[in-house]
């Protein structure tokens, strides 16, 4: 019999009012039928923001160095864990064990680091204009905090938003993917277990277009901070901005990686193909464009086309395959139809492009690794983003033709270039337009304790993760203190 999980509430399992549930089943094995999951609406979101809003109360009142003990505490827990979740994880969203113990080792990280920040959490003590004044800045929490993470991190991005609103003070609902509740689920039986205080964090399952929608709309909910899709976050920004409520969009990528004719070319090649299909091609930095300098072109693309054969395909809980299923049927047959789009394009498919449906795969939604070459920078598939397992490979003449290549695109999250040229390395670094930039490493691979974003279509200039953080779960307020004794007026011409 399938698992039965509910939405936590005020420090309370509860099933959604409605009574309603969907299916969570197993991307690798869809006759794997992982649990059934709350499908919640308005009601129940309401019911959340409640409990949200009344805990605020006395959760802002809390030092932030004793937030800062829970969630050492949690990370604790995670490291007890990591195992379990990492097979959780795998399960329900399909990557192999080795990045998804990675993905928990982030949340870990995670907890640590913004546990570290409850002791800082820095303002400013500035000199004021007149004698006898003090003067000085500090950050305040904002308030109820409506958080719509995505599946292909199922742990790592819910911890990059949660751990920050936490230690600033703010309250949460998180709304997690349908494809991945079961990760969120236990995720947030350890922040209970760890000490979490009852409202402070509250969980709610279902469809984006019923709880993610309501949460949005809602006018206690202070601040939305939302990864996924761009068009999404468009929807979502207009909402806000309609009730000038604060929002966080990390959104998507079409990411490339250079490799000029000087680069060290063998480590180049591992760097696209583990850019291009860890996770399945499924993240937002993944490596989508592979723009190689014409001169060494031939033995790069022969060498990827090789080593992309050889890459094994299977069930990510067997720790001999090296890329998962896609996340779903919409997820393949979206990566299917760019393969047409290419082909129909002019663009040279030179490995992959079908459903890998072999023995058990049978029973997934596999994809064969995909390469195609000859690609002109104006093809969808060098433009939009295809959350897949597709390198386009673009020939270009020289580096500032690669800069050219890789800055013309909607999109600025995360770039790479692969050059023994230390001139050359550090003009990529001033002139790509991207939030991350790697020289001489993949566009993966990101570091909680650095900012995390882009530029143009990848966001609306917010940055998660590192210290920066911080400037999207807190207001700023400014702090006068006279002690004169007398009326002393600012901005009145006191000048000898």
């Amino acid at each position: 019999m399938a698992q039965q999980c509910e939405n936590f509430i005020d420090g309370k399992w509860q099933a959604a009012g409605s009574g309603k549930t969907f299916e969570n089943r197993n991307p690798a094995n869809t006759d794997d039928l992982i649990g059934l999951f709350p499908a919640s609406g308005a009601d129940d979101v309401d019911v959340a923001v409640a409990a949200a809003k009344k805990a605020f109360a006395a959760w802002r009142l809390v030092p932030a160095p004793k937030r800062g003990e829970i969630l050492y505490r949690v990370g604790d827990l995670l490291k007890k864990h990591k195992e379990d979740l990492a097979q959780i994880e795998t399960r329900e969203m399909g990557k192999v064990l080795k990045e998804t113990r990675g993905d928990v080792q982030e949340g870990i990280d995670c907890a640590f680091l913004n546990a570290g920040e409850g002791r800082r959490l820095f303002g400013e003590t500035t000199p004021a204009e007149l004698p006898n004044k003090f003067a000085m800045s500090v950050r305040t929490p904002i308030g109820v905090c409506g958080l719509i993470t995505p599946w292909n991190f199922p742990l790592a991005i819910p911890t990059w938003k949660l751990f920050p609103a936490l230690i600033c003070g703010n309250t949460v609902i998180l709304k997690p993917a349908e494809d991945t509740p079961h990760t969120a689920t236990r995720f947030v039986e350890i922040l209970s277990e760890a000490g979490v205080p009852p409202g402070v964090v509250n969980l709610v399952h279902g469809r984006g277009e019923d709880v993610g929608a309501a949460l949005v709309r809602h006018k206690d909910v202070q601040l939305v901070s939302f990864t996924g899709s761009a068009a999404v976050g468009r929807e979502i920004a207009s909402a806000c901005g309609q009730n000038l409520k604060r929002v966080s969009l990390e959104l998507g990528g079409k990411n490339a990686q250079i490799v000029m004719e000087d680069a060290a070319l063998d480590l180049a090649v591992e760097g696209a193909l583990w850019g291009a299909f860890g996770t399945t091609g499924q993240r937002c930095t993944a490596t989508s464009r592979l723009i190689v300098h014409r001169d060494v072109a031939k033995k790069v693309i022969d060498a990827l086309v090789t080593r992309a054969e050889k890459i094994t395909i299977g069930d990510g809980l067997d720790e001999r395959n090296e890329m998962g299923p896609l996340i779903n049927q919409a997820a393949r047959e979206k990566v299917l139809s760019y393969v047409e789009i290419g082909k129909g394009e002019g663009a040279r498919l030179r490995s992959g492009g079908a459903v890998y449906d072999g023995g058990a795969c049978a029973r997934g939604f596999f994809f064969q690794p995909t390469i195609f070459d000859q690609v002109k920078p104006n093809m969808r598939i060098a433009q939009e983003e295809i959350f897949g397992p597709v390198l386009s490979i673009i020939e270009v003449s020289s580096f500032e033709e690669a800069i050219a290549v890789l800055n013309d695109t909607a999109y600025g999250l995360s770039s790479s270039i692969y050059t023994n040229d230390v001139t050359r390395a550090f003009r990529a670094m001033r002139d790509i337009e991207a939030g991350i930039t790697y020289i001489n490493g993949p566009t993966i691979g990101a570091e909680v304790h650095l900012p995390f974003g882009g530029v143009k279509d990848t966001g609306n200039g917010h940055r998660e993760a590192g210290t920066t953080v911080y400037d999207i779960f807190t207001e700023w307020k400014s702090i006068y203190v006279d002690y004169s004794g007398k009326l002393q007026k600012a901005q009145i011409d006191n000048a000898d």
